[in-house]
């Protein structure tokens, strides 16, 4: 009689004596960590202010040149590094984010006013809760916010207990980049004070996760389990940089 499984009973008491696969995700340079990603990719960039901004990443990515990208981030970038270096280089085709304008956001207000970079402009809340629902499976919310306003034409509006609210759908990414302070060699992510942001959800909302950490990978169990911030089922790719920016 077979087991409810349908193998043997034979073959059910057999032991697999093979050795485990080593799971490792720690690549060596940032240029290994982001290769692969192709033009025209959606990248989810973490980062608010300079607080959690993949720096490292971000100048790999820009040194690989692959253009056409579409930008998901808190804001349009400032100076010349991080995203403003995707940005000065002509890479980017679309910026979705929260904050377009800031001081020394030179190279977004330059493309796009030569009409070369198009812009969406989110509601902060709204950005990280779209980037959520994404990693949660969940299509699309219904929010009061941006409803009876510019932001809110367009979109599908219901009434719920008398508030008018708009409906948003979940956004994704082929790619998220991101900076965490500790990982270990699964991936298992804790982060630094206000570094934390969107770094969780974007991890959880990308096909691919790359992860720049500011001090060396560990082994698994050098990390308390109840510490960890981001599963290491979300991460793919982890880099070791150094010091926090």
């Amino acid at each position: 009689m077979l087991p409810a499984n349908g193998s043997s009973s034979h073959e059910a008491s057999v032991t697999d004596t093979r050795p485990l696969a080593r799971i490792d995700k720690e690549v060596a340079t940032p240029a290994q960590a982001v290769a692969g990603i192709g033009p025209g990719a959606t990248v989810l960039i973490g980062g608010f202010g300079d607080a959690g901004v993949p720096f490292h990443l971000l100048q790999a990515l820009a040194d690989l040149g692959v253009g056409d990208l579409t930008i998901v981030a808190n804001n349009a970038g400032t100076g010349d590094d991080g995203v403003a270096a995707l940005i000065r280089a002509g890479l980017v085709r679309r910026v979705i984010c929260s904050y377009p304008r800031s001081r020394g956001s030179v190279w977004f207000e330059r493309r796009h006013q030569e009409g070369s970079l198009e812009l969406e402009v989110v509601p902060q809340g709204t950005l990280t809760e779209r980037i959520r629902a994404a990693g949660a499976g969940i299509p699309a919310f219904f929010t009061p916010t941006a409803a009876d306003t510019a932001l809110g034409e367009g979109k599908e509006r219901r009434v719920f207990g008398g508030r008018a609210c708009v409906l948003e759908e979940a956004l994704s990414g082929d790619v998220a980049l991101i900076r965490a302070r500790r990982a270990d060699r699964w991936g298992n992510l804790t982060y630094h004070a206000v570094g934390r942001n969107y770094g969780p959800t974007m991890a959880s909302a990308a096909r691919l996760t790359v992860v720049e950490v500011s001090e060396p990978v560990v082994e698994i169990g050098d990390i308390d389990p109840e510490v960890v911030v981001t599963p290491g089922v979300y991460v793919d790719r982890v880099v070791f940089v150094g010091t926090e920016n």
